[in-house]
């Protein structure tokens, strides 16, 4: 039980940790009645947007909870309460997060101005924190509470325990669900507004971003927090869960000779491997902690490699925690070929793993290397080559993150068996509380910035503003690498479970069954039938921003010359709409693709559809992350003065450029992400009732 007391001790104390930071935050000074106004209207359509879209999914997940009620023989209560609490968790998160970060975006501003530097850093760091450490508190808290309400831990019948575990992985389900709800509809909503606003403001009525008088920038700024901030948190979240249940369930098959029975003798091994993956968790959120307070005292000298140093101590205490865990719990796998290092070195694996795979994300995303400095270059061309340079720039970033995938799951494997590919995907998201801290802190200064420029703030208070913008990008650059890798090694993971649940040996999945070819066929093509329906959806929306732009410019008298407000809350009101329009259809495509694909083809093709949607969405989500990243840093380089600056041929090129890859960044490739894994973990909870169904359509050839 003492893994059970350390996760509860570590998530009460990152609780505790997130009320202090929200005081902290608060009690901070928002500024002049304009900035209060702006600021206000930011956080009303931010608030607007996430109760509609809250009430949509809580009908999604009030429906499918009713469904496994009644099909009590499979799932039972337990599953269904797991399942709700798993999306009301992450809801809960989300909330908590972004109602903090349009009160930190504020207080950043008037810190900016009056304390400089140090002092805005401050503010937007504490806000992105309460992100950060509400993901890993809040889910760590409610997985324990599953845990000790379903008395996993004293059951000593071994098949009463499987029957537990079963229940809790619908906690996964929840707050997968909730994931990519989320992420879709706040993705779509952010670039739909965001290229709305640079379409017609930057490149048609000339005007700066974040003018006052484009009626798209609140929208633009609401999207932010929807998207980054409460998407964001969300879509982490759910890795971090996932990793945490698939390695419970891969604890059960490594001791037990690759399938889910468990023995007598067994059962106290299975349990200490759980203990020590609770305690694990436990050290990454007090290693968070520790590195949120680093950056705090560090940023007095530089933002970045504060930043970045944060990331690294936590990753760093945590090793050092893990290999004390490790050696003082004394894992003993019996005849199994392992060590209890074996897990040590596959935490190793996934922890390097997502900070190589973050620095690849870095190297040809941001405008200190050559990949943008070129993309940017080839923007004095026009739009066109400076698209396909940037399309050009994501598919060669695809090579060395599979590469560096591939070598972790070698790694792992040999060091714990299926046990040890959950243990790395669960290594690359032990430090999760950091990771979100630093990466929601980038939404957060960037509407610092734009609340400045609307505000008609001093240049000198953008120039912080700018600055702090410019270090997010780094770090969300090295945040989309963890999420992405995150996403991979998860899915993976879920898996590795659910081919073990489902009793399928390594001979049922040869390439030469009809079986396999016919899943991997079907989950090669849905994440790219997801990706257009995205892509769709966002386009959809910012046409319709554009046209009401460009009739505001027209009709208001007097707002291209600043003498008339712009209609900021009829842009906001098409932004909502459009993507809580957008985001039901491919949701509903990830729930029932699983159930559908087992029900008529069996378990052996559902895990031949897995292992085909999880190798093309690893590819597009990497692919259109960087692409995206690009493009985007292209035009900020341009903007910087480089290629002729703003207003010229190059920075009209390269806007055009950053359009394009916007939804790709944003929208589309964090939604594939959370789409293989969200189909991975229903595949997991659907497994007794796929199991007896066993594939209707071979039953009739």
């Amino acid at each position: 039980m003492i893994g059970l007391y350390f996760g509860l001790a570590s998530s009460i104390i990152a609780i505790i940790v997130v009320l202090f930071l929200i005081k902290s935050v608060v009690s901070k000074e928002e500024g002049s009645d304009v900035m209060k106004k702006i600021a206000g209207q930011i956080r009303l359509g931010a608030s607007a947007f996430l109760k509609r879209e809250y009430l949509y999914i809580a009908v999604v997940v009030a429906v499918i909870a009713v469904a496994m009620l009644l099909a009590g023989k499979y799932f039972g209560y337990k599953s269904a309460v797991s399942f709700v609490w798993g999306a009301a968790v992450s809801a809960s998160a989300g909330f908590i997060g972004m109602t903090i970060a349009t009160r930190a975006n504020v207080r950043t501003t008037h810190a900016a101005d009056k304390a400089g530097m140090q002092g805005a850093l401050g503010v937007a760091i504490s806000g992105g924190a309460v992100m950060g450490l509400s993901v890993v508190g809040i889910s760590l808290f409610g997985l324990i509470a599953l845990i000790a309400g379903f008395h996993l831990f004293s059951e000593t019948d071994p098949a009463n325990f499987l029957k537990t575990l079963s229940m809790i992985n619908s906690y996964a389900m929840g707050a997968s669900l909730f994931a990519l709800f989320a992420r879709a509809g706040g993705g779509i909503f952010t670039k739909g507004a965001d290229m709305g606003a640079d379409l017609v403001g930057k490149v048609e009525a000339g005007i700066p971003e974040d003018d006052p008088r484009n009626p798209a920038v609140i929208a633009d700024n609401v999207g932010d927090n929807v998207g980054d901030v409460a998407g964001l948190g969300a879509d982490l979240l759910e890795s971090y869960v996932e990793s945490i249940i698939a390695s419970m369930v891969l604890a059960v098959s490594t001791v037990s000779y690759g399938v889910m029975e468990v023995s007598v003798q067994n059962l106290p091994i299975v349990k200490s491997i759980v203990q020590v993956v609770l305690m694990i968790a436990a050290a990454g959120i007090i290693s968070s902690i520790i590195g949120v307070m680093f950056v705090k005292i560090a940023a007095r000298k530089n933002p970045q490699s504060a930043l970045l140093g944060g990331t690294y101590v936590a990753a760093a205490l945590t090793i050092g925690l893990a290999a004390v865990i490790i050696a003082v719990m004394g894992v003993d796998f019996g005849a199994k070929p392992f060590s209890k290092w074996g897990l040590f070195w596959s935490l190793i694996s996934g922890i390097s793993s997502g900070i190589l795979i973050g620095f690849v994300s870095e190297y040809y995303t941001s405008s200190n290397f050559s990949p943008v400095k070129k993309l940017a270059k080839q923007c004095e061309t026009g739009p066109a080559i400076g698209v396909v340079g940037g399309i050009s720039l994501g598919l060669k970033s695809v090579f060395i993150p599979v590469i560096v995938l591939v070598f972790a799951i070698i790694i792992s494997h040999s060091s714990a068996g299926m046990l040890g590919i959950g243990i790395a995907s669960f290594g690359m998201l032990v430090t999760t509380g950091m990771i979100v801290s630093v990466d929601s802190y980038g939404p957060i200064a960037d509407n610092a910035g734009g609340i400045a420029e609307m505000a008609g703030l001093p240049e000198r208070v953008r120039d912080v503003t700018d600055k702090l913008d410019s270090v997010g990008n780094t770090t969300a650059a090295i945040g989309k690498g963890f999420a992405i890798g995150s996403a991979a090694f998860a899915a993976i993971g879920l898996l590795a479970a659910y081919i073990v649940s489902s009793g399928i040996s390594e001979g049922m999945l040869a390439l030469s069954s009809m079986k396999v070819i016919a899943g991997l066929l079907i989950g090669g093509m849905l994440p790219f039938l997801v990706s257009s329906m995205l892509f769709d959806a966002t386009q959809k929306e910012a046409f319709k921003m554009v046209e009401e732009v460009r009739r505001q410019f027209r009709e208001i008298k007097g707002l291209m010359e600043g003498k008339a407000d712009p209609d900021s809350a009829t842009c906001v009101d098409i932004a909502t709409k459009s993507a809580l329009k957008g985001m039901m259809v491919p949701g509903t495509i990830a729930i029932l693709s699983p159930l559908v694909i087992g029900m008529i083809f069996g378990p052996v093709t559902l895990a031949g559809f897995l292992i085909g949607a999880i190798v093309a969405g690893i590819i597009i989500g990497i692919q259109y992350a960087n692409s995206g990243g690009g493009m985007d840093n292209a035009k900020k380089y341009i903007e910087e003065g480089n290629f002729g600056g703003k207003g010229s041929e190059a920075h009209k090129a390269a806007v055009v450029g950053d359009t394009v890859g916007d939804p790709m960044k944003d929208t589309v490739g964090p939604s594939i992400n959370i789409l293989i894994k969200l189909m991975s973990v229903i595949s997991l909870v659907l497994v007794p009732f796929i199991r007896e169904i066993n594939g209707l359509i071979w039953k009739l050839f």
